[in-house]
């Protein structure tokens, strides 16, 4: 890659996260500048980006739960919202081409619908950047979300196929029963690779080579692959390792991927009208994905976030339009609208989602009347029972508190985590945990912690989780005692500002508990 790529991308990225906005929004206007200085795209960049959206899908089946897919409020409100939307941007179209733009002239109803199709669809790549960066992937929220978005990713795999021509080799349904087969052999294999590097090539051998060069070799798509083998791999316990082992790798290579948008070619005024028209219904397109949640029984919190984080277009617009630019059916220039169309759409939803919480807090006085009496038994409130001791977030740090402490408080402590997969692991080894939200204002809300609770540990790995949890706190009327985990010494002073009450250095308390473990030991 061009030097001058990297250093554009990151003076843009940069310059976007010192006005609190993704980095993701300055790689793309990155694009568009170096495109305006005359460089284009290029087969390393194309196959940097491709590899991005690959890992991308594979960490996304990594942590996903195929039995989430199969709940109506995924597959009913994706499959609702795809029809309904489809519909929606084919009269847009069909509209912009009666306004008398020369763009739009050659527009059939059918390029429209295939357009309409491809616009229908909600950004894999931005809902889970801003799921990661607010540690939300595993709430209930961010999990039917994603399931939403993955659903959208096997009708987009399955257009792909049938608009190529090539019919799947009869060999494709071997898949069915060989992979299934194969999976024991790749768990016995991911145990004995240990924790490190070698773990982490045996994942990308299975999800570059087994995922996407099997699928290829009998007429599948490749990402459609990856995601597959992804899910295979959700049930072992090194999982959430290999999650996070790739986040930073497909972090690198989705750069080249936003880049590439805005190398595809300069808007004409035309376009930009056009994109501006659709800018325009995209708030329809995200009141269909909230009237299909609310139909569900979802709360409104549960259903506003989660529309916020699917509103915007997505990357197979792009490819959508490239693929019948490519047959013939659409001029080059509608590849450019589908790219500008995403990045103002990118630009409009980060500060939704980055003020989520603000906004529904303006709004729940409005809504909340409405509220199904009956909710969705994931979307129930939380209750604490007779617990003295809450801690929040159990992992390593906030079992070994629970470990230290069930001796003191016995029968009074309880754990909290959104994860459901590790709290069913932690209810099976008799600890008293249960799933819940703790960025949730309405777990707050509907949680009885004032005179009840001693003490809280915030023992949440994300930072930000930890300051906004003790925000909702300090709203509250909770007299007890506050203690968070920090990693860096910077954080410990945000959160002393904020009221907490102890702070524990992850990095510096370990070594001191290592030495005086040894010394007690000795005693």
């Amino acid at each position: 890659m061009d030097p001058i790529f990297i250093a554009i991308a990151f003076g843009c990225g940069l310059a976007v996260y010192l006005l609190s906005l993704p980095p993701l929004i300055g790689f793309l206007a990155a694009g568009f500048v170096l495109n305006a200085m005359g460089y284009e795209s290029n087969a390393t960049l194309d196959t940097l980006a491709s590899l991005g959206v690959t890992l991308l899908l594979f960490s996304i089946g990594l942590k996903l739960d195929i039995k989430t897919l199969l709940k109506k409020e995924v597959w009913g409100t994706a499959t609702g919202h795809i029809v309904l939307s489809t519909l929606l941007f084919t009269g847009v179209l069909l509209l912009v081409k009666g306004i008398g733009f020369s763009l739009a002239m050659e527009l059939e109803w059918r390029q429209a619908v295939l357009m309409g199709f491809a616009l229908s669809f909600s950004s894999t790549v931005f809902a889970v950047k801003v799921l990661e960066e607010r540690s939300d992937m595993n709430t209930f929220y961010g999990r039917i979300a994603i399931g939403v978005l993955v659903m959208q990713d096997l009708f987009a795999v399955a257009f792909l196929t049938a608009s190529s021509g090539k019919i799947p080799s009869p060999w494709a349904l071997g898949l069915l029963v060989v992979l299934p087969l194969l999976r024991p052999l790749f768990f016995r294999i991911l145990e004995r690779a240990g924790h490190g590097e070698l773990q982490t090539l045996f994942a990308v051998f299975l999800a570059l080579v087994v995922g996407v060069g099997g699928f290829e070799l009998v007429g599948l798509k490749g990402d459609l692959g990856a995601l597959v083998i992804g899910m295979m791999l959700a049930p072992h316990y090194s999982a959430s390792a290999l999650a996070k082992s790739f986040f930073n790798m497909k972090e690198l290579f989705l750069v080249a991927f936003f880049l590439s948008i805005g190398l595809n070619g300069m808007p004409t005024a035309e376009a930009l009208w056009i994109a501006g028209i659709l800018l325009l219904a995209l708030p329809v397109k995200s009141l269909l994905y909230y009237l299909l949640y609310d139909r569900c029984g979802l709360r409104v919190r549960t259903s506003l976030l989660a529309t916020f984080s699917l509103t915007n277009y997505s990357e197979f617009g792009l490819i959508v339009a490239a693929l019948a630019a490519k047959q013939g059916l659409l001029s080059n220039d509608w590849v450019i609208v589908a790219s500008i169309a995403l990045a103002i759409s990118f630009v409009v939803s980060a500060p939704l989602n980055s003020h989520n919480e603000n906004i529904y807090r303006r709004l729940i006085g409005r809504f909340r009347p409405g509220e199904k009496l009956r909710l969705h038994p994931d979307d129930m409130p939380i209750q604490l029972g007779d617990a003295r001791v809450l801690i929040i977030g159990m992992g390593r740090i906030g079992q070994g508190a629970y470990m230290e402490l069930e001796g003191r408080f016995d029968g009074r402590l309880l754990g909290i985590d959104s994860d459901e997969k590790k709290v069913g692991l932690l209810q099976g080894l008799n600890i008293n945990a249960i799933k819940g939200d703790a960025s949730d204002s309405d777990f707050w809300d509907k949680t009885n912690i004032g005179t009840q609770l001693e003490y809280i540990f915030l023992a949440m790995p994300n930072h930000a989780g930890n300051l906004y949890a003790l925000e909702q706190i300090r709203h509250t009327d909770f007299r007890g005692r506050v203690a968070a985990i920090i990693r860096y010494p910077e954080e410990g002073a945000q959160l002393r500002d904020m009221g907490a009450d102890d702070i524990f250095n992850i990095f510096e308390e370990a070594g001191s508990g290592f030495a005086r473990h040894v010394i007690e030991s000795r005693g």
